[in-house]
């Protein structure tokens, strides 16, 4: 599948930039994800809520984020005068970063216990590939989007250097096996159990939904890119199989008329 896109970003106030810079500098945080969490997560929320400032102002609307976790992205979001709501699955997740705060929701992303057409964002970073179903939350998130809204989705490719997340790079032998590997060298399960709570989610599934969604009337593809790759590298999605390895992590970037 070929895809060329020239991305309609309007910028909100204009600081960010997918420059080599700041893929080096999150490519650098991400060595503390595990030694120092609150560190990753807050460079990573806070890139995150510039970017989706790119595409639409996020003063006083409503950011609908399914699988937030602990505080980081509500911080960022809010820092943007956002109203912010998060979903998550897991009690734990929710309270990670200490008590659960207010206008958080517990429920599963592929039954978003929202009526249609209320959220002004819905915004899912790394989240899709730990769901049974992902293009049914992916479904799902549209759906809850008014019109003239944005949908945000991001996920950690399956045949990327992290898809097996604390497996890797075992991964590429088999989820399964990599699995299996875990728990003998550890004495316990990894966090994200293939089969369970990690699925393989490639760039190819995440194109084919994205061409589905321009056949809906009302839905238009805004933005398709690897996301933690500098702008002049979105070539690489133009590539079967090397796209798969390289991308790391895709972005689908959708509005409503």
């Amino acid at each position: 599948m070929m895809v060329t896109m020239r991305p309609r970003v309007r910028p909100a106030g204009g600081e960010f930039r997918a420059t080599l810079r700041r893929s080096l500098h999150l490519f650098n945080e991400f060595r503390y994800e595990q030694p120092d969490p609150a560190r990753f997560y807050t460079a990573l929320a806070e890139d995150s809520a510039a970017q989706v400032a790119s595409y639409t102002e996020l003063d006083g609307r409503l950011v609908l984020d399914v699988g937030g976790g602990p505080g980081y992205f509500r911080r960022a979001f809010q820092a943007r005068g956002a109203r912010y709501l998060a979903l998550d699955a897991d009690a734990g997740e929710l309270a990670g970063a200490g008590e659960i705060e207010e206008g958080t929701v517990l429920g599963s992303g592929m039954e978003l216990p929202f009526r249609d057409g209320c959220i002004d964002v819905c915004y899912s970073s790394n989240v899709l590939e730990h769901v049974p179903d992902p293009w049914r939350m992916a479904d799902e998130m549209l759906r809850v989007v008014r019109p003239g809204g944005l949908v945000f989705l991001s996920y950690t490719v399956w045949f990327g250097p992290w898809g097996g997340h604390e497996t890797a790079p075992w991964h590429y032998l088999g989820g399964m096996r990599a699995r299996r590997r875990y728990r003998r060298r550890h004495g316990h399960e990894p966090k994200n159990r293939f089969g369970e709570s990690l699925f393989p989610v490639t760039v190819r599934d995440g194109l084919a939904w994205a061409r589905r969604q321009r056949l809906v009337d009302g839905v238009d593809v805004v933005d398709l890119a690897p996301r933690y790759h500098p702008r002049w590298a979105r070539w690489v999605l133009r590539v079967p199989v090397l796209r798969e390895v390289v991308t790391w992590n895709l972005v689908i970037v959708l509005r409503r008329r």
